[in-house]
């Protein structure tokens, strides 16, 4: 299911934002996330914002299988749409960061699995990538509290995210699309370069250290990284516009999609 926003003024073909929600992969969906749509299409974008199935009824990969479905559907119906498919972006929050990051890849490495094949056999590679505070990487949820303790119930919940999502898929390789973070510290190569990409987090995240390890292996690899770190911010600070560091994230997300996307 998706939704689409169409901005106010539609002069000729508009770029694009692919949005996907947050939610630990368990819960909230498109409806939840209305605002982020349309705080997107305010700023001149078509935005095409989708939910996804849910765990642990629907266990990885579903989430990633429905948001490069999505993809695919976005692609094949953006000339009705009037949007255009030279400019697009891809954004989302916490789990919805994470499907966004693995949704690039699968555009720009070719991979086994059927879903992501189909995504980079379309042949269109996002502009830009915006993951907000995003979780990169699933499988390990205890390394959240190897730089810093973390309070006992935030851990709890990072476990049974990893628990709720991933079940009893096999580690390794098969795990990638779930922890994106993890290829491309690896430095497994691309066939296509990866676009720029802006990572804001807030600094009182328990998911900072994943935008931290972003940056560093975007900049190792040569792509162009904008991590922004907001101070005292939690996670999903940039929900509440009505505060400042959220105003400012906003700004400045915004502003890099102008120079990258539109």
């Amino acid at each position: 299911m998706l939704d689409v926003y169409h901005p106010r003024r539609r002069a000729g073909p508009l770029p694009v934002v692919f949005y996907v929600h947050g939610g630990a992969f368990r819960i909230l969906s498109k409806d939840t996330h209305w605002l982020m749509g349309l705080a997107f299409a305010r700023h001149g974008y078509l935005v095409i914002n989708i939910s996804y199935r849910l765990a642990p009824t629907h266990r990885f990969p579903a989430a990633i299988e429905d948001a490069c479905l999505a993809w695919q559907w976005m692609l094949a119906e953006l000339p009705r749409l009037g949007g255009d498919p030279a400019r697009i972006a891809v954004a989302g929050e916490s789990a919805g960061g994470n499907l966004v990051t693995a949704l690039t890849l699968a555009a720009c490495q070719r991979r086994d699995e059927p879903f992501a094949r189909a995504v980079f056999d379309a042949g269109v590679v996002p502009r830009a990538t915006l993951p907000f505070c995003a979780i990169l990487e699933v499988s390990r949820p205890e390394r959240h509290g190897h730089r810093r303790r973390l309070p006992g119930w935030v851990q709890g919940i990072l476990d049974n995210t990893a628990a709720s999502y991933l079940g009893d898929a096999p580690a390794g390789r098969f795990r990638d699309l779930a922890d994106p973070l993890a290829v491309l510290e690896r430095g497994d190569p691309v066939d296509r370069p990866l676009p720029p990409v802006f990572a804001p987090v807030g600094t009182k995240d328990p998911l900072l250290d994943d935008t931290r390890r972003l940056e560093r292996a975007l900049v190792a690899r040569g792509v162009p990284c904008e991590a922004r770190y907001y101070p005292g911010g939690i996670h999903a600070f940039h929900a509440f516009v009505w505060q400042p560091q959220a105003r400012r994230c906003w700004r400045d997300a915004l502003a890099f999609l102008d120079r990258h996307v539109r």
